[in-house]
């Protein structure tokens, strides 16, 4: 098993993020960012996977701002659901744990995680909106992307707002949603319990266990960041067009979170992408097979370099 340190850094408004980092691998590889899913956490992504990815790279799994052991920002009498939920926000939060990782003095082990070997950002459902926001800030404040060298989006959102191509929810998203982010415990477990069972496929007992803790973590999460995070639109169509960085697109075409839609649209947004569609899989194909989830990411990432864009 691989040695995993837990630290945190501080984002935007003083909100504190919760990360894990691996141990330093014997090669110099890019460094892969691990952002979950809405009303998620870091441990979504499984023991397991984890250290079979960073038995290559290291491994630097977040806790999004208001989920998992990251602080839930503050919100102030009336102040409007959502105010610390914003793509800068978010974009900031990254930015802190990268820079904590890159600097000798404040990086969990002796070499630092971020290195000549650049960043793999890879999100999961709103985590893959997360990481173009990242992309989108860099791109802003300097034309470029900087050290992230790839991207990986997996049953992603990449826009956010009525009507977004990148952002077209599933049936379970939208029969959950907005009671998932009551404060009301009754209507909140009602709508949470469907969307949980929705992560992973139901002919498939063997998650029953892996099920519920989603459920749970979804249930742990606060309604203030359940709400705040959907309290936001964003259009990250034109950084995607104009994107140069290798891209792999990993979705579940019975996905019913977000639908499949949505990855074929950032395929046609970014015309190198690598796609792997998984006939019949659902929201969390990490989950269901991790072995060939892992091994389609570090096909991925021992490819950057070339210029191959590739469907599987």
């Amino acid at each position: 098993m691989t040695h995993f340190r837990t630290r945190s850094a501080t984002g935007p408004g003083g909100v504190e993020i919760a990360y894990r980092v691996s141990a330093p691998p014997a090669e110099s590889t890019p460094a892969l960012v691990l952002i979950h899913g809405w009303a998620q956490s870091a441990a979504a992504w499984g023991t397991g996977l984890l250290d079979r990815l960073a038995e290559t790279h290291r491994v630097i799994a977040v806790d999004l701002r208001g989920h998992g052991a990251s602080a839930v920002p503050a919100q102030h009498g009336s102040e409007a659901v959502g105010v610390s939920y914003s793509a800068e926000d978010f974009a900031g939060d990254i930015e802190a744990v990268l820079a904590a990782e890159a600097s000798p003095t404040t990086s969990a082990f002796d070499r630092p995680a971020v290195a000549d070997a650049g960043v793999v950002l890879a999100g999961w459902s709103y985590g893959g909106l997360v990481s173009c926001d990242v992309l989108a800030a860099r791109f802003d404040n300097t034309g470029g992307v900087g050290d992230v060298v790839g991207l990986v989006l997996v049953g992603a959102i990449s826009s956010l707002g009525r009507g977004a191509a990148g952002g077209r929810i599933g049936p379970a998203m939208r029969a959950a949603l907005p009671d998932a982010c009551s404060a009301d415990p009754r209507t909140a477990i009602r709508a949470l319990g469907s969307f949980g069972t929705a992560l992973v496929p139901a002919h498939r007992p063997d998650l029953g266990a892996v099920s519920q803790q989603l459920f749970g973590t979804s249930l742990a999460t606060a309604p203030s960041a359940r709400a705040g995070l959907f309290a936001r639109t964003a259009d990250h169509d034109p950084m995607l067009r104009d994107l140069t960085i290798p891209v792999l697109i990993v979705h579940g075409t019975a996905d019913a979170v977000v639908d499949v839609s949505a990855a074929r649209h950032a395929a046609d947004l970014v015309d190198h992408a690598r796609v792997d569609l998984w006939d019949d899989a659902g929201h969390a194909p990490f989950l269901e097979d991790p072995d060939r989830f892992a091994e389609s990411v570090l096909a991925f990432t021992g490819s950057i370099g070339s210029d191959v864009g590739a469907t599987v």
